[in-house]
C-alpha cells in the first residue's frame, strides 16, 4: 500500500481545554492542540465486566490478581467520543506530542492515550512546568519518550486503591453503616482527626495563676508579667501534661489565693531593673510554594479551603500565571531565580536583595524534587497590578500570595534587636517576686516589605516577643509599679486541626501525596466522617467507629508510620528501584510471616457490631451509632410505675452540632433527663382497631399505627398453594402493610398531640372535590408548608390549620387565579454574614427549595450536609462562596433539535 502522504500537520494533546488554547498561542502554524479532557480510560466496576470475566480473576476487582495484578482498563463511557475525534485528528497528522503534565497522573494519561490511539507516526513525550513562550520553547527542545517507572507506580496506586477500598470497605458495611468507605490514604486522615479528638476528650484542665503589671521610668511605661517568686520560676501551662498534672519540677505553682496575697504585697513594693539583656534578631524568609504550604498559607490568610485553593490554581496555571501547581520542590530555576532577585530589587531597593541567591531544598518526608516552586510564569514575572484586571477575584487573590512569597523569598534577612528587661521587688510578706518584659524592634525590614508567613494555632502561653520597643533602662533604675493584677488561667486542649495544620501534619509525617490532600480532606468531609466547626475539623460518631474498627482488625493499614513507609515503597517504584506487580503481590498475598491484605480479611473472626459502635460516656451512660445516627442509652433499670415492670433502656438523641469532646459526663446525664419521650401511646383507631402512636424521628416528630404482625396461627390459616406436582407450598410470609404517617404540625409536639388530631394527620392528603374538568383536588402538608394539588399543579395555602378547614369553593378561587411565582411574601434570611470580600455584597443563609443555602446575591452555595446551621460562622460563608465562585459558572450542554425531515417529492 503506498504511504500516508505527509501533511505537515503536528498533533499535540494535553489535559484540559483552558491548557490547549494557552499553548496554541505559543506554537504557531502546523500544530494542532487539541484536550483529552483528563484521563480517558480506567477500572470499571466489577458489576460492568463482560460476562466471560465475572468468574475469572479478573472478576472481583477488575484486576488480574493471578497474573501480575494486570489492570483491565475500558474506555469510559462519557470519553468514547473524544476519543473518536482524537484518532480522527491523529489521522492527519505526521508527529504526536503528548503534552499532558509532567507528574505520574499525566505520565499515565500520556501512557493510556498511546495505548488506544495507537499511532503509526512518531510519538514524542512533552513536558513543561509552566505555560509560557519560553517554556515551551524549552520543552520543544528536551522531548522525550513516555516514562515506564512513572506510569508503573500510578498504575500501582490505583490498583492498591482498589484492593483496599473493595476488600475493607465491605467489613465497614456489615459492622458499622452501609455506604462507608476506606481508602489508603483517606482512612488514616481520619483517624488523625479522630485521634485529637480523643486527646481533648481525655484532657482535663488545670488552673494556675500568675500577675501582671504596669512599670514606668523616665524613658516611658511598659508591662510586665510575673515570672519567678523566690527564684522558682512560675508555672505556665507548659508546666503540665494533659492530665492536669504538673510534670515540671523547681517551679511555683501559684493558685488564686498565693496570687491574690502577692498582688497585694507588691502594691507599695519598690522595684528596681535587675538586667537588661539585648540580642540581636534576624529571621530568614520563607521558601517558595510547595504544594501543601501554598494550601497551608492560602488558608491562614485568605480563608480558602484545600480544594478552593487547587481548583484556583489549576486556572492560574492552565491560563500562563503561575507554574504547574503540584509539586513538592521548593527550588526556583535560575530564570526564576533572576526575575525574583531583579523585582526586589526595583520595588524595593537594591539593598533589599543578598549579595547571592537563596537556594531552598525540602525538608517534608518523602518529598520529591522533580518540579520547581510555585511561582509567577515566565523570565520575568508580572506584579500582580499588571495582572489585576485579568484575573477574578479569588485568581487575584492568590496570584498575588504566590507573587509575594516569591520575590520574598530572595530578599534580605529582616533585622532587628530584641530586648529583655528583669524587674523585681520584695512583697510585704517577704516574698520576692521578679517580673520580665521583652520587646522586638525591627530596624531592617528586608523580606517582611513584602511578605510574612502566617501561623497556625498552638498550645501554651503566648511567650512571643511582641513587635514594640521597650524604654532605654540600666540595671538599677528604679521603676513605678501600677495595676499590679492577679490574673487565672486554665491549660488548654490540643488544638483542632484545621485544613492547613492537617496538610502540614500529612506533610511531615509523610502521608499521602501534597498532590492529593485537598481531594482527601474534602472526601472525609464528603463522606460525613469529619464536618467543619468555624475552620476547626470535628469528627463524627461515625468516625469513631470506623476507626475503632480498623484499629482492631486492620492495623497496620491505619498506621501512621506503615501508611508513611508504603508511600517511600510507592516512590521506588516512580525511581525505577522497584517493580509495581512484585509490590502488589506482598502486600495482597502477602509473604512468610508477613500475612497480606488478603489473609487478614479472611481470618477476622467474629467482630462484635455492638461493642465497635459503642463509648462509654460515664458508667451507666454509653453512646451507640445507630442506623440513624448516634444516641445515648441508660444501662440503669427503668421501671414503669403503674405496672412494676422492667422497660426498655431509656434513650436520647445527639444534637447533630454537639462535638465529640463536648459530650461531657454533665452533658449526658442532662441529655438523658431532658430528653422527650421516643414514643407515646395516643390510643386506639375506632375503625381498624389498631394503636396509633406519636414518635420522635430523625427527620421530626410524626404520629403513626401499629400494624400487628401476623400471628403463626393466622398464617397457617391462609389458603394453601399448590406445586405442579401436588405438594403444598410452604406458608407464604406476609406481606408487611404499610401504616398510615403524618407529621405533626409545628404548633403541635408528641407530649400535647391528641389521639384525633392524629387521626387527621393520618387521613391525609384530604380530597375536596373535583372541579369542572372532573381532576381531583386535594390538600396536603408538604416540606416547604400546606399547598394544593391539582394534577401537577401545586399552589401554597396559608397555615397548616387550613388544611383541615379550606373548602373546595375556596380552592377552586385559588386556581381561577393566575400561579404567581415569587409573590409570595419575602422570607427573612435565616443568618446575615456581612459583606463579602471579593463581591462586596451582604451574604445571608436562606432557605431554599432544596434545602438552606448561602447566597452574596451573585453566587449560590448549599450549605455541605456535615455543616451544622448553627454552628456556620462568616469565615465558612466566605469560603463556601469562594470555593463555588472557584468552580466557575455551571456549563450547560444546549439541546439542539434534529432538522425536520424533509418529505420525499414524488417523481414525475
Amino acid at each position: 500500500m503506498p504511504s500516508k502522504a505527509k501533511t505537515g500537520k503536528k498533533l499535540v494533546i494535553v489535559e484540559s481545554p483552558a491548557k490547549s488554547k494557552t499553548i496554541a498561542k505559543y506554537l504557531g502554524e502546523g500544530f494542532i492542540v487539541e484536550a483529552s479532557i483528563g484521563h480517558i480510560r480506567d477500572l470499571p466496576q466489577p458489576s460492568e465486566l463482560p460476562a466471560e470475566l465475572k468468574k475469572t480473576s479478573v472478576g472481583k476487582f477488575a484486576v488480574d490478581i493471578d497474573h501480575d495484578f494486570k489492570p483491565y482498563y475500558v474506555v469510559s463511557a462519557d470519553k468514547k467520543k473524544k476519543v473518536t475525534e482524537l484518532k480522527a485528528a491523529l489521522k492527519d497528522a505526521d508527529e504526536l506530542y503528548l503534552a499532558t503534565d509532567g507528574d505520574r497522573e499525566g505520565e499515565a494519561i500520556a501512557w493510556h492515550l498511546l495505548e488506544v490511539l495507537k499511532p503509526k507516526v512518531p510519538v514524542y513525550r512533552m513536558t513543561f512546568g509552566e505555560i509560557t513562550k519560553e517554556a515551551i520553547q524549552r520543552a520543544m527542545g528536551n522531548l522525550r519518550d513516555v516514562d515506564t517507572a512513572l506510569v508503573d507506580a500510578q498504575e500501582t496506586r490505583r490498583v492498591l486503591d482498589r484492593l483496599y477500598g473493595y476488600e475493607i470497605s465491605p467489613v465497614l458495611w456489615r459492622k458499622v453503616a452501609r455506604g462507608l468507605s476506606a481508602g489508603r490514604v483517606q482512612s488514616v486522615v481520619t483517624r488523625m482527626v479522630v485521634d485529637r479528638e480523643r486527646e481533648r476528650m481525655a484532657f482535663k484542665a488545670a488552673s494556675y495563676w500568675d500577675l501582671t503589671g504596669q512599670f514606668g521610668a523616665d524613658a516611658g511605661s511598659f508591662k510586665a508579667k510575673l515570672a519567678a517568686v523566690d527564684g522558682a520560676k512560675v508555672a505556665s501551662g507548659r508546666d503540665f501534661n494533659d492530665d492536669g498534672v504538673l510534670t515540671s519540677k523547681n517551679v511555683a505553682h501559684l493558685n488564686e489565693e498565693l496570687a491574690a496575697s502577692l498582688a497585694a504585697g507588691l502594691q507599695d513594693a519598690s522595684f528596681t531593673v535587675r538586667s537588661v539583656d539585648t540580642k540581636p534578631y534576624t529571621r530568614r524568609p520563607a521558601a517558595p510554594f510547595t504544594t501543601s504550604t501554598l494550601q497551608q498559607e492560602a488558608g491562614r490568610k485568605l480563608r480558602f479551603s484545600s480544594k478552593s485553593t487547587m481548583q484556583v490554581a489549576q486556572r492560574l496555571y492552565e491560563n500562563g500565571y503561575i507554574t504547574y501547581m503540584r509539586t513538592d520542590s521548593s527550588a526556583l530555576s535560575d530564570e526564576a531565580l533572576t526575575a525574583a532577585r531583579r523585582q526586589a530589587s526595583e520595588l524595593y531597593g537594591p539593598e533589599y536583595i543578598p549579595q547571592s541567591p537563596r537556594v531552598y531544598t525540602g525538608k517534608a518526608a518523602n518529598a520529591q524534587e522533580a518540579h520547581e516552586a510555585i511561582r509567577p510564569a515566565g523570565d520575568s514575572f508580572r506584579t500582580p497590578a499588571q495582572v489585576a484586571k485579568q484575573l477574578s477575584g479569588d485568581e487575584f487573590r492568590l496570584y498575588e500570595l504566590i507573587w509575594k512569597r516569591t520575590v520574598a523569598s530572595q530578599m534580605a534577612d529582616a533585622k532587628g534587636s530584641t530586648a529583655t528587661i528583669r524587674l523585681g521587688a520584695v512583697a510585704a510578706d517577704g516574698r520576692d517576686a521578679e517580673f520580665s518584659a521583652s520587646g522586638t524592634v525591627i530596624t531592617f525590614p528586608g523580606f517582611l516589605a513584602a511578605y510574612e508567613e502566617g501561623k497556625d494555632e498552638t498550645r501554651g502561653d503566648d511567650d512571643s516577643d511582641d513587635a514594640r520597643r521597650l524604654p532605654n533602662v540600666a540595671k538599677g533604675d528604679a521603676l513605678t509599679a501600677s495595676e499590679i493584677l492577679a490574673v487565672g488561667h486554665e491549660t488548654s486542649p490540643p488544638p483542632r486541626y484545621t485544613e492547613a495544620s492537617l496538610t502540614a501534619e500529612l506533610e511531615k509525617r509523610g502521608i499521602g501525596r501534597p498532590s492529593t490532600y485537598a481531594s482527601t480532606i474534602s472526601t472525609i468531609q464528603d463522606r460525613g466522617y469529619v464536618r467543619k466547626q468555624g475552620s476547626a475539623l470535628v469528627p463524627s460518631w461515625i468516625a469513631f467507629s470506623v476507626i475503632r474498627l480498623l484499629e482492631q482488625h486492620f492495623s497496620d493499614y491505619v498506621d501512621y508510620e506503615f501508611t508513611a513507609d508504603m508511600e517511600g515503597d510507592l516512590d521506588k517504584i516512580a525511581n525505577g528501584q522497584a517493580v509495581g506487580a512484585s509490590w502488589l503481590r506482598h502486600f495482597y498475598f502477602g509473604e512468610d510471616s508477613d500475612p497480606g491484605l488478603l489473609s487478614i480479611v479472611n481470618n477476622l473472626g467474629e467482630i462484635d457490631a455492638r461493642e465497635i459502635n459503642s463509648i462509654p460516656i460515664t458508667d451507666e451512660i454509653t453512646l451507640r451509632v445507630g442506623k440513624f445516627g448516634p444516641y445515648l442509652e441508660s444501662s440503669a433499670a427503668t421501671v414503669d410505675p403503674k405496672t412494676g415492670e422492667i422497660v426498655e433502656s431509656p434513650r436520647a438523641n445527639v444534637p447533630e452540632d454537639l462535638a465529640p469532646d463536648e459530650l461531657t459526663a454533665a452533658k449526658a446525664i442532662e441529655l438523658m433527663e431532658t430528653a422527650a419521650p421516643e414514643e407515646r401511646v395516643l390510643g386506639t383507631d375506632p375503625h381498624t382497631g389498631h394503636t396509633v402512636v406519636a414518635k420522635n424521628g430523625r427527620y421530626g416528630a410524626y404520629v403513626t399505627e401499629v400494624i400487628p404482625e401476623m400471628t403463626e396461627e393466622q398464617i397457617a390459616a391462609q389458603p394453601v398453594e399448590y406445586y405442579k406436582n401436588g405438594k403444598p407450598k410452604p406458608p407464604k410470609k406476609p406481606v408487611k402493610a404499610k401504616p398510615r404517617t403524618g407529621s405533626l404540625f409545628k404548633s403541635m409536639t408528641v407530649e400535647s398531640v391528641t389521639l384525633d388530631e392524629a387521626l387527621q394527620l393520618m387521613s391525609l392528603p384530604r380530597a375536596l372535590g373535583e372541579d369542572a374538568e372532573g381532576n381531583l383536588i386535594t390538600v396536603q402538608n408538604g416540606r416547604f408548608g400546606p399547598y394544593l394539588k391539582k394534577g401537577t399543579d401545586s399552589r401554597s395555602i396559608g397555615s397548616e390549620e387550613e388544611i383541615f378547614t379550606i373548602t373546595l369553593d375556596q380552592a377552586l378561587e385559588i386556581y381561577s387565579q393566575p400561579k404567581q411565582r415569587g409573590a409570595r411574601a419575602a422570607v427573612p434570611p435565616l443568618a446575615e454574614f456581612g459583606p463579602d470580600p471579593v463581591s462586596e455584597k451582604n451574604i445571608v443563609l436562606k432557605e431554599g427549595r432544596f434545602g438552606p443555602y448561602i447566597t452574596d446575591g451573585i453566587t449560590n452555595i448549599t450549605v455541605p450536609r456535615a455543616t451544622s446551621l448553627e454552628e456556620l460562622t462568616r469565615e465558612q460563608a466566605v469560603e463556601l462562596l469562594a470555593e463555588k465562585r472557584a468552580k466557575g459558572p455551571v456549563k450547560r450542554t444546549a439541546t439542539r433539535k434534529a432538522p425536520a425531515k424533509k418529505k420525499a417529492t414524488a417523481k414525475k
